[in-house]
């Protein structure tokens, strides 16, 4: 039975969430479909498209992403302390971006002169449109219907475009985050889509390589900010240059099926994350299989439990394959 999204959500635990939705009725994202005959690969565009426009709505970073044939996957950042320190007309604005808002909420942003009486409808709307602003439900949303209308008009027909819920599961710890990134963005690779990261179209990696080969990182990706320090920025403290150079040499190790072959700077890398060398490939190329909830060790497992009032802590036999 589908779990509550708020029994799944603890900020208190982790910012990071892997999502993943899957489309119905053999529908396809690309490719070829040899029911039909069609090619659909200009829709990965229109996904793509899409995520990157909801980074300058939501207060939500996406650390990571992949377009597939069938499916999506994302990493996602929640920033409530960005959108708490939004004014309540950035709030407006911010919404009004992707919706009309009311006439209330639009009198307001031109700056007339807001009725007494008004004024507890208006602040509702503001409180609403915040706590919307960083729920990665209203993220996937916004995202899944107008690409269901678009290809539905395409398509010449109508309903269920997605399945009727996405998958979301807390990323407990660092370890945790980098390895289910390196899955995401690994998925061409695993289905012979692509020969290398870089080459994969439609996925955060190839943003990332393509801007650091000027020396930058993508403005509308969550930043690899370097190892921790005091008083750091918004981003994954890790060393950007170290996991394009894991998430290389595993996929070319996926790509040529030289399992366990791995470098001895790479080993390094895996060394500062305390996760050996079989377990890094095993997730990497099974994480969605090996993983149906949150992603830590068991006693990160045992707190998110606690805080979200489980009595049971499902899925704890994964908790083997993480520090």
């Amino acid at each position: 039975m589908p779990r509550p999204r708020r029994t799944q959500i603890s900020l208190e635990d982790t910012p990071f969430y892997h999502c993943c939705s899957r489309v119905v009725r053999r529908a396809f994202l690309c490719g070829d479909d040899k029911y039909t005959g069609k090619n659909y690969d200009h829709r990965r565009g229109w996904v793509e498209a899409q995520i990157l426009k909801l980074t300058e709505v939501f207060a939500i970073d996406v650390a990571a992403y992949a377009v597939m044939s069938n499916h999506l996957h994302l990493v996602l950042y929640i920033d409530v302390e960005t959108v708490n320190n939004w004014s309540d007309r950035e709030v407006v604005e911010q919404w009004h971006k992707l919706f009309n808002g009311t006439p209330l909420t639009q009198k307001f942003v031109k700056g007339e002169v807001i009725d007494d009486y008004l004024v507890a409808q208006l602040k509702h709307a503001i409180a609403t449109y915040r706590s919307r602003l960083c729920d990665i439900s209203w993220f996937m949303r916004c995202l899944n219907e107008p690409i269901a209308r678009q290809a539905n008009l395409e398509d010449n027909c109508s309903g269920h475009f997605w399945e009727g819920r996405f998958k979301s599961q807390a990323l407990l710890d660092e370890a945790a985050v980098l390895a289910c990134m390196a899955y995401v963005e690994l998925n061409p690779i695993r289905a012979k889509m692509a020969n290398t990261p870089e080459s994969s179209d439609h996925t955060s990696l190839r943003l990332r390589v393509k801007a650091a080969l000027n020396g930058k990182q993508p403005t509308n990706l969550l930043p690899f900010i370097g190892n921790e320090h005091q008083h750091q920025p918004k981003g994954i403290a890790f060393s950007l240059n170290d996991y394009l150079e894991l998430v290389d040499e595993t996929g070319r190790i996926i790509r040529d099926d030289k399992r366990g072959s791995i470098s001895a700077n790479a080993q390094k890398i895996l060394h500062r994350l305390n996760i050996p060398t079989a377990n890094w490939l095993k997730i990497t190329t099974e994480f969605g299989s090996l993983f149906h909830g949150p992603v830590g060790t068991l006693q990160e497992l045992s707190t998110y439990c606690e805080h979200l009032d489980k009595r049971r802590r499902h899925f704890s036999s994964s908790c083997q394959y993480l520090p």
